[in-house]
Order: C-alpha cells, then sequence, then structure tokens
C-alpha cells in the first residue's frame, strides 16, 4: 500500500495561510490611510520634515520663520525678513503642498494595499478550492 503524498496538500495550506497574513497586515495598513485623507494636515507620516515650520497656525508657522531667519542671519549685518503677505503666501504653499503629499500617499497606499488584498483573495479561494478537490479525490482512491 502506497502512503498517499501531503507535499500538495501542506503547499495549499501554506498559501491559504501566508494569503491570511498578508491580508491581515494590508487591512492594517489600509486603515490609517483612509484616516489620512479624513484629516491630512495632522497626519503623522514617517516623511514629515522634523525641522521644518509648524502648521499648526499662520501664527506658529510665522514665529518658526522668524526664528530660522534669526538664526540665519547672525553672521550677516542686513537680515532679510519677509513682511506678512509674503509669510502668509508662504504658510498656503507649505500647507497645500503638505496637504497633497498626504493625499497622494494616502492614496497610493490604499490602491497598493487593495490590489494586494484582491490577490490574497483570488490566492485564498483559488487554492481553498484546490484543497478541496485534492481532499476528494484523495478520499475516492
Amino acid at each position: 500500500m502506497e502512503k498517499p503524498n501531503r507535499m500538495p496538500q501542506i503547499y495549499g495550506y501554506l498559501v491559504c495561510l501566508v494569503t491570511v497574513i498578508t491580508f491581515i497586515i494590508c487591512l492594517a495598513n489600509i486603515i490609517p490611510s483612509i484616516i489620512d485623507l479624513g484629516d491630512p494636515m495632522h497626519s503623522r507620516s514617517m516623511f514629515s520634515m522634523q525641522n521644518s515650520p509648524s502648521l499648526a497656525s499662520f501664527e506658529n508657522y510665522k514665529m518658526d520663520v522668524l526664528k530660522s531667519s534669526e538664526k540665519g542671519g547672525e553672521g550677516s549685518v542686513h537680515s532679510y525678513i519677509p513682511d506678512d503677505q509674503t509669510i502668509k503666501a508662504m504658510y498656503e504653499a507649505a500647507k497645500s503642498e503638505r496637504i497633497q503629499n498626504v493625499v497622494h500617499d494616502s492614496n497610493r497606499s490604499i490602491v497598493v494595499n487593495s490590489i494586494i488584498i484582491l490577490v490574497c483573495i483570488a490566492l485564498f479561494f483559488t487554492h481553498w478550492i484546490w484543497l478541496k478537490r485534492q481532499s476528494k479525490l484523495a478520499v475516492s482512491e
């Protein structure tokens, strides 16, 4: 009597296990991206610059810009200090860039992880159906 070959069954269950784990990881990456889309200004992006001026409010941004101009102008006699309209335009541009970057990163993360989730679902169900057929064949032999 010949022993049944268990390798196809082990392979099928391993693929199903890996797809479930990948599905959970991708879902865990999609959820923060959706939250970031809802409020891009308060996103905790790992690529956000720590030394950049605060975008919490115009006043905070203005103070950070003025502090940085004082530090940079220590060696020079005449330090350029922009007027309020220029600082306001700089603030709006920085804020707009921050929002665009967070929205782009979040959309990219959602699309990539959604595609991976769809591939995981397809792999899981095709291998699960294949395992059912394998078990029926093994029983009938």
